[in-house]
């Protein structure tokens, strides 16, 4: 399911929300084990390259992964139903507004609860970060 090209206001019906919330201290666990191949096993090279480097890393990283559990819990999945976090891709919209771009089963998910479309926000502190998606179906 591709991004759409701007958040411009249609009619919708609300289809799909999930909400989420991952802390900050268990995101630097995760980047900083030695086992960090985790990483690459939760975000593509996009997401990665899209969080950069320096001391808000953590908290985009951490705000990426709460959209991922997000989207699984609006439709209704958990990690190991054959749907893995690169699955759930977040990317930004060029008004810099986060959405998701799905892919493989969860896509497929997607399009039989009737989503075309997905509201998201994310936000972060130095300590959580908070995502909510909503997932849209045309009226």
């Amino acid at each position: 399911m591709a991004p759409p090209s701007d958040l411009s206001p249609t009619a919708a019906n609300v289809v799909a929300h999930g909400v989420d919330l991952v802390d900050i201290d268990d995101m630097r666990r995760l980047v900083e084990t030695p086992l960090s191949s985790q990483l690459f096993r939760t975000f593509t090279q996009g997401e990665l390259a899209a969080c950069g480097e320096g001391q808000l890393r953590l908290e985009r990283l951490a705000g990426r992964l709460a959209i991922k559990e997000a989207v699984m819990k609006a439709l209704g999945v958990g990690f190991g139903d054959g749907v893995g976090f690169p699955d759930i891709e977040t990317v930004n919209l060029d008004s810099g507004a986060p959405t998701v771009v799905l892919h493989n089963k969860i896509a497929t998910l997607a399009e039989k609860a009737g989503v075309q479309r997905w509201l998201v926000s994310t936000s972060h502190t130095g300590k959580v970060a908070l995502a909510s998606v909503i997932g849209l179906a045309a009226k």
